[in-house]
């Protein structure tokens, strides 16, 4: 046997990584959604739901408006923005106006402008002075380009009834306007980025040690047990360090069963590519062994390769095959059939150039990136995030 048929039986062998890895993922999905637990009605407990704001997201009345369309007895909404010129606080006034307290609802919608720098993040400086001023002991911090359902606090709130849980976090699917990038970029939350986390979650045990940044829930006792959201000021992934340090003090963190949905704006290539490296890079900083296991999720590039390497009619027949098979039916899995992602059952045929652009993200990843933020720019260094000055104007 020469090297050149060892290293190639080799290659041929990893080939089929993805495979497995597909089919542990259909597995862990069905397994998860397959349990449908209930939502106490009598455990209720009042929420504060905090959310930082830095400017407009696409269509951002519907986005906050869900939130307050909450079938929910009591709970309060904290917006804070970091001046008076942000233009989010006219759409935030007449959503206080559209929605104000009634009979059966305790219901409160509260404005806060500016804070205190904590660190490098704005968003945790924000959260730091909601935590403060917010009424209830359960927390709910959302991203502001999320919407959800009416039973959503519900369906948060019920695995805090378990003194055991310390958190809780929801997988989320992406709402485009239809636009190519938008849709390149979305369907990889729930065909993609979910089946990971699932497949975590199922070898977690039922449970995660980290959580995900779209929705995040604790208790003000496990955010001061923690060192509040002060310690996180500075950390990239502050939604990851949130739920690792949680966990790390022995409490459960539950992924709900309840997805949430992300709204995309109309963006170009470039501006999907640039925010799908920011995601990977969290990745790459925060589980750096993970970031590199995503090499053998490939399966387009692997099934080309494998192909290329078996050389024979029944390789490709074998790779093709298994890629479409597989591939396809942990999309239906996770994204359109636990998930309910529209997105996913209608845009299936994208599936390949999804995982295309992935890996080309994926390789990037490995690259010195700044991270851009809005209308920030920071690096990354030790897990924390240093801000790169705007350049100084020339005369």
């Amino acid at each position: 046997m020469t090297a050149w048929t060892a290293v190639r039986d080799v290659l041929l062998v990893l080939a089929f990584a993805p495979f497995a890895y597909y089919l542990l993922a259909i597995f862990a999905a069905r397994r998860f959604f397959a349990a449908r637990p209930d939502t106490p009605s009598d455990f209720a407990p009042p929420v504060s739901i905090l959310k930082p704001i830095r400017g407009l997201d696409r269509e951002t009345y519907e986005n906050y408006a869900s939130f307050c369309r909450q079938d929910y007895p009591e709970f309060e909404i904290l917006f804070c923005v970091s001046d008076d010129s942000d233009p989010a606080i006219p759409v935030i006034e007449k959503i206080i106006r559209d929605f104000p307290a009634t009979d059966n609802q305790k219901r409160a919608i509260r404005l806060l402008i500016g804070s205190e720098p904590a660190g490098a993040s704005d968003k945790v400086s924000k959260l730091c002075r909601m935590a403060r001023e917010a009424r209830h002991d359960l927390l709910i911090i959302s991203d502001s380009d999320v919407r959800v359902e009416p039973a959503f606090l519900c369906a948060v709130a019920a695995p805090f009834r378990d003194s055991r849980v310390g958190g809780v976090t929801c997988l989320y699917r992406g709402l485009t306007d239809g636009s190519f990038a938008a849709d390149l970029e979305a369907l990889g939350n729930s065909t993609d980025f979910a089946p990971g986390v699932l497949v975590a979650e199922m070898l977690g045990g039922g449970k995660l040690d980290f959580m995900l940044g779209a929705v995040m829930a604790a208790t003000k006792k496990h955010l001061a047990e923690i060192g509040g959201f002060e310690s996180l000021a500075d950390y990239f992934c502050d939604d990851y360090e949130f739920g690792n340090r949680i966990a790390a003090r022995g409490h459960r963190i539950e992924l709900s069963r309840f997805p949430v949905d992300i709204v995309y704006p109309r963006e170009t290539l470039a501006e999907a590519f640039r925010h799908q490296v920011r995601w990977n890079l969290s990745i790459r900083y925060s589980r750096p062994g993970g970031h590199f296991g995503l090499l053998f999720t490939h399966g387009l590039v692997w099934s080309i390769a494998g192909m290329l390497l078996a050389q024979s009619w029944p390789g490709v027949f074998i790779f093709t095959g298994g890629y479409c098979l597989l591939r396809y039916e942990m999309a239906l899995a996770a994204g359109a059939r636990g998930m309910r992602d529209p997105l996913a059952r209608r845009k299936l045929w994208m599936l390949p150039l999804r995982d295309a652009f992935a890996f080309v993200v994926w390789l990037a990843s490995f690259f010195p990136q700044r991270i851009h933020w809005r209308d920030r720019q920071f690096h990354v260094r030790n897990k924390r995030l240093v801000a790169i000055p705007p350049p100084r104007a020339r005369c």
